[in-house]
């Protein structure tokens, strides 16, 4: 049941991004920062970009299980008591990203730092295990 609301969260906040539903509404329940992942071979490593400006780094949640890596947290709004606004565009309020991780990722060896507002996660691919050799086995007469 959980999947199911989570599937329908997702595909409500694609269509509110699709056609721009204003942040004043009530839909939005959050924001969805933006994600970059690649593989490079030169150093060999898995990394993930997330864009958390605004955010303090030690308010954001970082997990890996199960082959996905999950980014939570929040960005939250100053206190506004007396301010009106003209343009709201800034989303705040709480995220959750998941971004699943290719087989060979070492995370026990996982890097995270906080760079002029991006969250950058390295991880070392693990080395590539030989091929196991043919070992051949002579076979006897039994007696």
């Amino acid at each position: 049941m959980t999947h199911r609301r989570d599937l329908r969260d997702e595909i409500d906040e694609l269509f509110a991004d699709l056609w721009q539903v204003s942040r004043l509404g009530g839909r939005r329940r959050g924001f969805r920062p933006h994600v970059d992942s690649f593989r490079t071979e030169d150093p060999p490593e898995f990394t993930v970009l997330v864009e958390i400006a605004g955010i303090d780094p030690a308010q954001v949640n970082v997990t890996a299980s199960d082959g996905v890596l999950l980014i939570s947290g929040e960005r939250r709004r100053q206190p506004c008591e007396g301010r009106v606004y003209q343009q709201i565009e800034i989303e705040y309020g709480p995220f959750e990203r998941v971004v699943h991780l290719p087989e060979d990722v070492d995370v026990a060896r996982a890097d995270a730092r906080y760079e002029r507002g991006v969250l950058v996660i390295a991880m070392p691919i693990a080395a590539k295990k030989e091929a196991p050799q043919p070992v051949p086995i002579a076979i006897r007469r039994g007696s």
